[in-house]
């Protein structure tokens, strides 16, 4: 049966060069206004609103249809594009020139009063948004977003078919190797008390593909985590994941320079120059404080240690006798906007990250000021400004603790600093490469080594020596990328030799029996001609974040779970019938 409602454009489509056409449009009713005759309605669809007349001396029966229409009624109309007055020419919208006069219209459905519009800048509880998602997803920011998302992925795999990469899809059920985060089991109804354990990350299949000869693999792949939530995280999350055989860092870091490039080019329309700088691991922990800093305004750490070494401030002298650091934060001319009430402030923060508290000094005309003066001898003071560059109208801060303490204090400072004053300049955009982490880090509540980045990472070819001897020492050939202090990517050149390998699982504490269990089917296939490989991961959900702009990864995913892992518009998770447990050879813990 003919349909004669076949839509012709889409809402936002229209504009002055369809003037005299005859279009038939589908949509939603966003508003309808009755003008004692004329009734103006506001169209939407996914490409924009344009506004359509009902007038009773074009066509009477349209216009008595008309009166029954409500909000978010979806209708299909026909009529005849037709410039709008020059007095009602609406600059806001891009068909705002323009307004349809209908000839004929038809009611597709009807639509209770939603709990809130989408269309209307008003304050809705996140919960009702994410119970009645599919009204919110009609919103312009989280139809913009997805879009954006889709352009990040297109581009991605423009340029990898380009670059001869073939896309392969590994499997959603696979072996538990709990390594880090906890994996979701599912369990097998063919092998009772048997689990499958859904992907932390396709890492093992992806080093797999490489010793089957692919060469060049890629995958838009969702992974799974059994993780407490935050802001920027979900218990199912999407990753952009590269794999590379013959591979080094120089030829890596030039494919995904390449690659983001085109996607801020193609998206957003920005120029981005290339190629990104690169900071070692070791250098952005000195002056950072962490190993994805935010390059966009200086407030660089400063080691004093050496500079206050001797001085009678007992809070200095324990913190180094202890083997600890003293580290600064020089805040150029910033003595008056920091109050004593704002630097108590920022001493909160300090406290937040492990710090007992935090020293300051101001320099003022007259001098230094502060309470901590009086322990410093003038030479000792001397010294001390002249570290750190102190001038008249500076305030410096200090954090005195273990290393790791001081870093993470001061690096919290320092992010807090530059939003409070504001130093970070949020139209800048700042990519940098983080390298030659340590391999490995000394778990004090587990009394042994964890892999910083995974176990199958390789360690530098001269620090092979180091595994016996001083393991973490070791540097490993990973890598980070970082965006204006959010790593959105991260990989390394793998671990392509079995007994390299097999050195690895030992270090961490894995013994041969475990890893078998775990690993054995990698390491089975690293006897087999395993090519050196490498690869990278891009946290697809945190860049479509960043690049649009949005509050957290939930406002970039069309059907986002909350902190607590809970969908609340299925309700998903939920209670299985009875005789699903049974069939999984499963009871309840009624414990």
């Amino acid at each position: 049966m003919e349909n004669k409602f076949q839509r012709t454009h889409y809402c936002g489509e229209i504009s002055e060069n369809h003037i005299g056409s005859d279009v038939t449009l589908c949509g939603w009713i966003q508003t309808r206004r009755d003008h004692g005759g004329l009734i103006f309605i506001d169209l939407w669809d996914k490409e924009g609103i344009v506004q359509v007349v009902l007038n009773p001396q074009i066509d009477k029966l349209a216009h008595e249809q008309a009166q029954s229409l409500r909000g978010n009624f979806v209708i299909a109309v026909k009529g005849k594009v037709r410039a709008r007055p020059a007095d009602m020419v609406n600059p806001k919208l891009k068909t705002g020139k323009v307004e349809v006069y209908i000839d004929d219209l038809k009611i597709l459905n009807k639509s209770k009063t939603p709990p809130f519009s989408a269309w209307e800048d008003a304050e809705v509880a996140e919960a009702i948004r994410l119970k009645y998602r599919y009204l919110d997803l009609r919103g312009e920011d989280l139809q913009r977003n997805l879009k954006m998302r889709y352009d990040i992925t297109r581009v991605a795999r423009d340029i990898l078919h380009k670059r001869r990469f073939t896309e392969v899809e590994t499997p959603m059920l696979t072996k538990s190797t709990p390594e880090g985060a906890r994996d979701y089991l599912v369990p097998s109804r063919l092998n009772p008390q048997k689990f499958y354990a859904l992907p932390q990350s396709p890492q093992l299949f992806k080093q797999i593909l490489m010793v089957a000869g692919l060469d060049r693999y890629f995958q838009i792949v969702k992974c799974f985590r059994d993780e407490d939530l935050r802001m920027d995280r979900q218990p199912e999350f999407t990753q952009i994941d590269v794999e590379m055989s013959f591979v080094d860092e120089p030829q890596l870091f030039g494919l995904v320079e390449e690659t983001v490039s085109a996607i801020y080019k193609e998206v957003l329309g920005i120029d981005i120059p290339v190629p990104f700088p690169v900071l070692k691991y070791k250098d952005a922990m000195a002056r950072f404080g962490n190993d994805k800093p935010d390059l966009r305004f200086g407030l660089e750490l400063i080691d004093v240690g050496e500079a206050v070494s001797g001085a009678e401030f007992k809070v200095f002298a324990d913190a180094l006798k202890a083997g600890g650091q003293v580290k600064a934060i020089n805040v150029k001319k910033s003595a008056e906007a920091l109050s004593r009430k704002a630097l108590d402030d920022l001493a909160e923060v300090a406290k937040t990250y492990g710090a007992k508290g935090m020293a300051w000094i101001k320099v003022n005309p007259d001098g230094p000021q502060s309470p901590i003066v009086k322990f410093f001898k003038k030479e000792e003071l001397d010294r001390l400004m002249g570290k750190v560059g102190g001038e008249v109208g500076d305030a410096i801060v200090f954090v005195a603790d273990k290393p790791k303490v001081v870093a993470d204090a001061l690096a919290n400072a320092r992010l807090a600093l530059g939003r409070q004053l504001g130093l970070i300049d949020e139209n800048k955009i700042c990519l940098t490469w983080i390298t030659e982490f340590p391999l490995v880090e000394y778990d004090e509540a587990e009394k042994r080594y964890v892999a910083l980045h995974h176990p199958f990472t390789s360690p530098f070819e001269e620090d092979l020596d180091k595994f016996e001897t001083a393991p973490d020492q070791i540097r490993a050939r990973a890598y980070d990328l970082v965006l204006n202090g959010n790593e959105i990517g991260g990989g390394s050149i793998r671990i392509h030799q079995k007994e390299v390998q097999e050195r690895m699982f030992k270090l961490l504490g894995i013994g041969a029996e475990e890893a078998e269990i775990k690993f054995g089917f990698l390491l089975d296939a690293l006897q087999y001609g395993a090519p050196p490989h490498g690869g990278i991961a891009f946290g697809l959900d945190r860049i479509a974040m960043l690049l649009a702009g949005a509050r957290s990864i939930r406002d970039v995913i069309a059907f986002p779970k909350t902190q607590k892992a809970v969908c609340l518009m299925t309700q998903a998770p939920s209670e299985v019938d009875l005789k699903q447990m049974k069939e999984l050879k499963l009871k309840y813990d009624l414990s």
